[in-house]
């Protein structure tokens, strides 16, 4: 509809949708990266966290659609049950979205704080999969990516607030 006017609202969206998309590659890669075998429990959930800040900052636009994509993708690239991270990431899309506008107004920490409840929400329903699914059950450590999620999502949201701001996406 915007592209038949050439206004610059068709620009904005197709950079913003650019952006996401960049993001969303790079923590596909970041998640697909090697680690030592002691940090893999360790390993942020960068794809959750990058939605979880682009539906906080562009509820509108990316939402339970984009996760659910973005999750199958993430289902083939790993390897997992298709359908693994696509419910997980969806439930947490679909939360950060309706809850965006009160989000949006807590300080830094109190974000990071609601950012760690959607990851142990996302690790939760991962773990309901992988238990209907008669897979072994993790040892503790699967927890341990979500408190690097915590401490992470700080710089995380400020370093993509301020590429988004540049990118005008926001």
């Amino acid at each position: 509809r915007w592209a038949r006017r050439g206004g610059a609202m068709s620009e904005v969206l197709t950079r913003g949708t650019w952006l996401v998309s960049a993001t969303l590659v790079v923590a596909l890669f970041l998640t697909m990266l090697p680690l030592p075998a002691m940090a893999e429990d360790l390993r942020p959930q960068w794809v959750a966290m990058i939605l979880v800040f682009w539906a906080l900052a562009l509820p509108e636009r990316v939402g339970v659609f984009w996760a659910f994509g973005t999750g199958l993708v993430l289902d083939v690239a790993t390897g997992t049950l298709l359908g693994h991270h696509a419910l997980g990431l969806s439930v947490v899309a679909y939360v950060a979205v309706e809850l965006h506008a009160r989000v949006r107004i807590f300080p830094l920490w109190q974000q990071a704080l609601f950012v760690w409840v959607l990851l142990i929400l996302e690790r939760l329903l991962a773990l309901w999969v992988l238990g209907a699914t008669g897979q072994p059950m993790p040892s503790l450590s699967y927890w341990g990516s979500t408190f690097v999620g915590l401490l992470l999502w700080p710089w995380l949201y400020v370093v993509l607030r301020d590429l988004a701001r540049r990118a005008g996406a926001v």
